[in-house]
């Protein structure tokens, strides 16, 4: 057979060639609108090449990105691999800290960036001691800023270009993980690893993506490699839709203007889409389907997608796997299960695709069965996993290649994953574990509930117990009681939390998760009164 390395230029040269027509729209932070094709992806992406070269980046060069979702973040992402080197893309919304720590660590040479993200640059520039080159991807022309723009750089390129070639594990994409102890932790993607998750990717049991599909990921490109879609749309030749600014009235109107079928986001993003929803009557009418990842969607939330006609998928995943580890999808006697039976599975954390292997052990390390009751520590292993953090000076699996997620979880005789909690984060009450995640997707399911965390709080007797903290929707008066009531009906009577008290507002990641390491620094002293 023919010797052919896996690059991902590969995937941008087949869209360009095969689907050069399909369209890439952007919507950026003023409001105004670009549109482009694949083709016209890959002619840019071969001039930033170009002009990164005469810039001095040379192959191994990490090229680092503070963007939200548009075309000229995508052109970035396939210029700097291109000419061999590695794209990382950082998160605007982390501490200076660790934004500081971030790019020296990876010793970025070059930064693109928002012009939304102006202060942030000036305030950390002097900080940052290997960054030679900064461009604005959208600067105020009409201010005299075209001139370190985006598109002035590559303008003076011609486009005749030869992608660098070199052998398939070589490195293309950095991210960094802040789900760590410690310094954020960076994740060194390969030519290889990325091209075989985007295979794995556009398979019906993971995106379902197709020629046919119309995409808009409301995940950011900062974010876990975009949950991997910026390559599989190509492979596929997807259109895809980008806002730079997730407001969900302009989410809603691109959806049915631009006949979206695909989203993928984490769930407070539906959280605010159904407040659109209930205050305008606009539903999106084109969907087909919604990814959730990034944490557990709550059952009433998949409910009401699915009353809309949509198919509805649970990821599970991380920086370490490329991001998809699990992709919810619908059994052979899918059509003979009741409406709550469907709902029970995709609650779930979907099935393991071909590329992951799962497990999960005791406190022992003992392997437990796949028996839907036993849980335990979940690992994976797989040829877009973890084997070493970047820089570090050991592995960060073991002698077998498996990697520790974090995550408690279950494993279901069918293939079925199901996160119990992280294991940081269970609640353990009288040495029995309760799930901090099944309690704040039931309470979520009580009508006037907006959101809800459970951590655990210090009790004499049993150790912990779950204090609920809730914020309403607009005009609830919903009560501890009424949460109660509704609780008893979902999860067992030991696991009701002793207390229920109301916030304004829950703390949250830079990705959108509940920041439950603040709220248990927040309530660490907090004293039940029925202790």
């Amino acid at each position: 057979m023919q010797d052919f390395e896996l690059r991902v230029p590969r995937l941008l040269e087949h869209a360009a060639r095969e689907h050069g027509g399909r369209e890439i729209v952007s919507v950026w932070a003023d409001g105004s609108e670009t549109r482009t094709t694949w083709a016209g992806i890959a002619r840019d992406a071969r001039k930033l090449s170009q002009a990164l070269e005469k810039l001095g980046c040379k192959p191994g060069d990490r090229i680092a990105t503070l963007g939200m979702n548009h075309s000229r973040h995508l052109v970035a992402w396939y210029g700097a691999i291109g000419l061999g080197g590695v794209i990382h893309t950082i998160n605007p919304r982390l501490f200076d800290e660790q934004l500081i720590y971030i790019a020296n660590h990876a010793e970025d040479r070059v930064l693109f960036y928002d012009k939304v993200f102006q202060p942030l640059v000036d305030r950390l520039k002097p900080h940052w001691a290997s960054i030679e080159h900064y461009v604005v991807f959208d600067p105020d022309e009409s201010a005299g800023e075209g001139p370190d723009g985006f598109e002035a750089l590559i303008a003076a390129e011609d486009g005749d270009y030869a992608w660098v070639e070199g052998a398939e594990r070589d490195p293309c994409m950095l991210c960094y993980t802040s789900g760590t102890t410690g310094h954020p932790k960076g994740v060194l993607y390969e030519h290889r690893s990325t091209m075989i998750h985007a295979m794995a990717e556009v398979a019906p049991w993971v995106f379902n993506l197709s020629p046919r599909a119309v995409v808009l990921p409301i995940v950011p490109m900062f974010h876990a490699a975009a949950w991997g879609l910026p390559f599989a749309g190509a492979l596929s030749g997807a259109k895809f839709v980008y806002a730079a600014v997730n407001d969900p009235a302009l989410l809603c109107r691109l959806m049915n203007d631009e006949k979206v079928t695909h989203s993928a986001g984490v769930p407070t993003v539906w959280l605010s889409m159904f407040q659109h929803m209930d205050a305008t009557g606009e539903i999106p009418r084109h969907l087909q389907q919604v990814t959730i990842g990034g944490s557990a969607a709550p059952r009433a939330m998949i409910k009401r997608i699915m009353g809309m006609g949509v198919t509805v998928k649970h990821l599970w995943g991380m920086t370490e796997t490329s991001p998809v580890g699990t992709a919810g999808t619908p059994p052979p006697h899918w059509e003979e299960m009741s409406l709550d039976e469907q709902l029970d599975l995709v609650a779930k954390q979907g099935q393991i695709p071909f590329g992951i292997e799962l497990r999960i052990l005791d406190d022992d390390d003992n392997e437990l069965p796949r028996d839907g009751v036993s849980s335990g520590r979940l690992q994976v292993r797989g040829p877009w996993v973890v084997k070493r953090y970047f820089q570090a000076s050991e592995d960060a699996v073991g002698p077998d290649n498996w990697f520790d997620t974090g995550d408690v979880a279950v494993l279901h005789p069918d293939g079925t994953m199901q996160i119990t909690d992280r294991a940081k984060d269970v609640i353990k009450s009288g040495g029995e574990w309760i799930s901090s995640v099944d309690l704040e997707n039931a309470a979520i399911g009580c009508a006037g509930v907006a959101e809800a965390a459970a951590i655990g709080v210090y009790h004499p007797k049993w150790d912990e117990r779950p204090l609920l903290l809730v914020v309403r929707k607009p005009g609830s008066v919903v009560t501890p009681e009424d949460i109660t009531a509704h609780l008893a009906e979902h999860v067992a009577k030991w696991w009701l939390p002793d207390e229920i008290l109301f916030v304004d507002a829950l703390p949250h990641t830079a990705t959108g998760k509940l920041l439950k390491t603040a709220l248990r620094a927040q309530y660490k002293d907090y004293r039940l009164a029925a202790a």
